[in-house]
């Protein structure tokens, strides 16, 4: 039972399909927070039934603060959290997947940031990586700074994963409909090049439970990735926000990247290393 105190007005989106062995741990996530967000919207698209009651046990056990959308067919996360974006009645929205989870102090901190610098349209912050799907996203915080990400930074390297992000829900820009690669870092690169004030908080605010790519999910599938990466330039070139030697630039240096993490992953695998808990810092 969530007992109501000075509740953050954030929404908490959380796409689910097929995750009825993670998706608790998510919401339990979200539920110890130092000061906890408004309302938490759990879409589920078109999962199995298993994951369907699992959703709804939560939702009974959060009655009044846990909602469950129903989607009738898969539409993928994209299209999920825009579903549980126009369902969201509070001024901020911050998306956590099913298989992650939060630091206590994530909203707190993180809503705090949003709510002194009104011009900030969007912000992120560093993730752990976790091995053992029991260990808990809760250490020690210290000091911690912040940085302004500007339009270049963003347009070289993803600064940050979708666990991480909290924007205004007043923004016009959505997820891509339909699309199931990369669809976030998209959304990211409109908001900054259509001028949006992006910060990246740096501190460890939330936890994942495989690696960003070579890992189970949809992260396993590189070159699906890289490809979406390339075409996310060539969209924003179409809309008039690259232009074409920048657009080209950028697709052969994402294909270098690529190149480069299909290194990392044949060593990882060759060595046979487990997942370590390690920081999202380069």
């Amino acid at each position: 039972m969530i007992q109501q105190g000075q509740l953050a007005p954030v929404s908490v989106v959380i796409p689910c399909f097929n995750c009825g062995l993670t998706i608790k741990r998510a919401v339990v996530s979200v539920a110890l927070q130092s000061q906890l967000p408004a309302e938490v919207i759990l879409v589920d698209d078109a999962s199995d039934q298993d994951t369907l009651r699992v959703l709804r046990e939560l939702a009974d056990a959060y009655p009044g603060w846990v909602s469950v959308l129903r989607l009738e067919e898969n539409r993928g996360a994209a299209s999920a959290r825009n579903a549980g974006w126009a369902l969201a009645t509070q001024p901020h929205l911050a998306f956590l997947d099913a298989d992650d989870a939060w630091h206590p102090k994530k909203i707190e901190i993180q809503y705090a940031y949003m709510r002194d610098h009104p011009d900030t349209v969007l912000s992120g912050h560093r993730h752990r990586v976790l091995a053992g799907r029991d260990a808990r996203p809760d250490w020690s915080l210290g000091k911690w700074s912040l940085k302004s990400v500007k339009k270049w930074s963003f347009l070289l390297a993803n600064q940050f994963i979708t666990p991480s992000a909290m924007l205004r829900s007043d923004i016009p820009h959505r997820f891509s409909e339909g699309r199931r690669y990369m669809e976030d870092r998209l959304l990211w690169l409109e908001i900054v090049c259509d001028g949006g004030q992006v910060a990246m908080l740096e501190v460890d605010l939330a936890a994942i439970y495989k690696m960003p790519y070579g890992a189970a999910g949809l992260s396993a599938n590189l070159w699906q990735m890289t490809r979406a990466d390339v075409d996310n330039y060539r969209l924003l070139h179409a809309t008039g926000r690259l232009s074409l030697l920048s657009t080209y630039a950028l697709m052969i240096f994402s294909l270098l990247k690529s190149l480069r993490r299909l290194g990392l992953l044949l060593t990882w695998r060759i060595r046979g290393n487990p997942i370590e808990a390690h920081d999202s810092r380069p």
